[in-house]
């Protein structure tokens, strides 16, 4: 190959100076996107008061506050407090359970291998959005006011907003499926209905079962924060001990939870890994 002189760079730059020379905009874009992050910053930490002198009053007043809460202790209340953080768990089950159940079939028409159309499709999918748009303890406050106190209420947030996450996600992983075994059942003289039976579904039920069961680990805790808003379960005690400042029944409810968290997630992980290994030998 020959080398280029630099009379020949000289001619290539004066042929095609966009290749050479980047335009002025190209240059001070990042500059100008980290000038401008910054100015936000500092006008969030302006906007905001933040203060350094009340920051280290709160960390002190949080150094006496942990101080007050050891040891934990739940005094005579310990039934109640397993009651409560039975009741979370049935919500968060039971919340999950029944998004999941609901989400499924609804998802199927958000597919764009099941449903061509965009028509059809575009209502279904920004339905999910809005859905999920809507935070789980917006929806809990919703349905207190609805149906009132307690965990029914606390049941039905975590379903509708599990609903909108779910139908997004599973027909994503209908979207992702392998259209071989699609193809296998229609050649075979298979219908619509048996190609999302048999081509469809055996393949996305094991992602499915892992995304249900890191929603039930999730909602544990979401449980726990819709719970201080009166929707049931062990926030509302949490909410009520804190209000009295019985610190030291607060730190045992939160080593309460941490260990009902901890537990769920081992168990989750390992039917995650179950199904998984099932799916790898299938």
């Amino acid at each position: 190959m020959k080398p280029v002189v630099p009379a020949d760079q000289a001619e290539l730059r004066s042929r095609y100076p966009h290749i050479f020379v980047k335009p002025v905009s190209a240059r001070l874009a990042v500059p100008s996107m980290l000038i401008l992050a910054l100015a936000i910053f500092v006008f969030g930490l302006v906007d905001l008061e933040f203060s350094p002198v009340r920051l280290a009053a709160g960390l002190r007043q949080l150094g006496w506050i942990t101080l007050m809460m050891l040891p934990p202790d739940p005094g005579s209340s310990l039934a109640a407090y397993l009651q409560a953080l039975g009741e979370t768990l049935s919500i968060a089950l039971l919340g999950t359970t029944l998004a999941a159940v609901t989400a499924l079939p609804v998802s199927l028409l958000a597919a764009r291998n099941i449903v061509p159309s965009a028509i059809f499709r575009f209502p279904v999918r920004r339905f999910f959005d809005t859905i999920r748009g809507v935070d789980t303890l917006i929806w809990a406050l919703v349905w207190i006011n609805v149906v009132g106190l307690g965990p029914f209420a606390g049941v039905l947030a975590i379903a509708v907003s599990d609903f909108g996450a779910f139908g997004k996600l599973f027909s994503e992983a209908f979207e992702a499926a392998d259209r071989k075994q699609v193809e296998g059942v229609r050649a075979s003289g298979g219908s619509a209905l048996h190609e999302i039976r048999f081509g469809l579904l055996p393949q996305v039920l094991p992602v499915i079962a892992g995304q249900v069961l890191y929603f039930i680990e999730s909602n544990t805790r979401s449980a726990t924060i819709i719970g201080i808003v009166g929707a049931g379960g062990i926030g509302l005690q949490l909410a009520e001990q804190i209000r009295v400042l019985e610190w030291q029944k607060v730190s045992f409810l939160i080593l309460m939870i941490l260990v009902a968290v901890a537990a769920i997630d081992w168990i989750s992980g390992k039917l995650r890994f179950a199904i998984i290994g099932r799916r790898a030998v299938a």
